[in-house]
């Protein structure tokens, strides 16, 4: 059947096509295999049941691929409890609502400072912008240099660039050549890393890599390894996702004028204007987790490791829990979207995201009383796993 062939939807479309498909799985195939590899989780209640249920769903990647056992040792996002209870406490400080807010002066100070560098009037905004705030902002927070970004971004683009040719080549993190790949694209980071972790073990800062340094699980330190994974998902995390809410943040805006300008009439708005996009544009469309017994789930009975693929986008638009879901409404409340995942894996870096995507709307609108995307030049999207422009051509005119 057509309609169950995820090769032929236009995973990287700005477009209806996804979500149409969505909703045709949420309709006709709620729990689906895709061939002989991942179970797919369309509706809401069955994806909130896989992030929540984490002794049935594990976290733990070695489950089905033992090459992956040494790399993904001491990685947060690839642990169960107990340990990833007792690592996530101590990055949980760096996260904790009165950190991030203390953090709110200088991410308002970097986006008037990046929004002053734009002289013309037509100019991307993903390179102006969206890209180079969140960057900054957690290299300060780790205590990396800023100054560094380009290559920043020459690594995030290969990981990027990475995740979407697994997906069009068929390698899947069961297969093989996984774990090299994995290891190729993340190593010139990780050597990147390892030199501010080394150097912070015999020069404390005050930052967030000597915090890891410094601190104990159980009376004893982190590992090295341990401490740059750490560093490694914070940098990612705390960069790309919100680079993507604030492209998609524009982009909805853009495309619904009443909502525009209703944000640029009342500012108080804008927070609630991004659990919106989070709901109706999440920045990952999914997530992933590998069964640790047999289970059933919405009629299916999935055996003992197995990957399951909760899809956070189809769910935030599941009309049997999100009333009128293809509506953007920045007035939507309640608004139970799950686009930060939830339960004890819920993304660390959301508060910042937020925080982050707040003070660099506010920037915008406040400097540019005319701005719109100029669709006549191309946008690129990313592919399969993640929603958002590569690329944000717009037309703006300052004060």
């Amino acid at each position: 059947m057509t309609e169950v062939m995820i090769d032929a939807v236009p995973l990287a479309d700005g477009g209806t096509e996804l979500f149409d498909w969505m909703a045709r799985m949420r309709d006709h195939h709620p729990v689906w295999r895709e061939g002989d590899g991942a179970y797919h989780v369309f509706r809401y209640v069955d994806v909130e049941r896989v992030l929540t249920d984490h002794a049935a769903f594990s976290n733990d990647i070695s489950r089905i691929n033992p090459e992956l056992a040494e790399i993904s040792q001491g990685n947060i996002n690839s642990m169960d409890p107990p340990g990833h209870t007792k690592l996530r406490r101590l990055v949980s400080k760096a996260f904790t609502p009165r950190t991030v807010g203390a953090l709110a002066p200088r991410i308002a100070s970097l986006a008037d400072e990046l929004l002053e560098e734009v002289t013309a009037q037509e100019f991307d905004l993903v390179d102006a912008l969206t890209f180079p705030l969140p960057v900054i902002v957690i290299s300060e927070l780790l205590g990396v240099p800023a100054s560094d970004r380009h290559l920043f971004r020459t690594w995030i683009n290969r990981m990027l660039n990475a995740q979407s040719m697994t997906a069009r080549e068929g390698i899947t993190s069961e297969s093989p050549e996984y774990a090299d790949l994995l290891e190729q694209v993340t190593k010139d980071m990780a050597d990147y890393l390892l030199q501010h972790c080394r150097d912070r073990r015999l020069h404390p800062r005050d930052d967030l890599i000597s915090a890891l340094c410094t601190a104990e699980v159980d009376g004893e330190r982190l590992s090295e390894d341990e401490v740059v994974k750490f560093a490694d998902i914070v940098f990612m995390a705390g960069s790309v996702t919100t680079t993507l809410l604030l492209g998609s943040s524009v982009l909805c805006l853009d495309a619904h004028p009443e909502a525009m300008a209703a944000v640029r009439r009342d500012a108080a708005l804008i927070p609630p204007a991004i659990e919106e996009v989070l709901r109706y544009r999440a920045p990952f469309t999914t997530a992933s987790r590998i069964t640790a017994a047999e289970v059933e789930l919405g009629g299916v009975t999935i055996p003992e490791n197995r990957v399951v693929t909760p899809w956070l986008m189809s769910a935030n638009h599941d009309e049997r829990r999100i009333a009128d879901p293809g509506r953007f409404d920045i007035r939507r409340d309640p608004n139970p979207h799950l686009a930060f995942s939830h339960g004890i894996h819920f993304c660390i870096g959301a508060p910042l995201a937020r925080l982050e995507a707040k003070i660099a709307l506010e920037a915008l609108l406040r400097r540019f009383p005319s701005l719109e995307v100029d669709r006549s030049v191309e946008i690129g999207y990313h592919e399969r796993g993640m929603w958002g422009p590569k690329n944000l051509p717009v037309i703006a005119r300052p004060n």
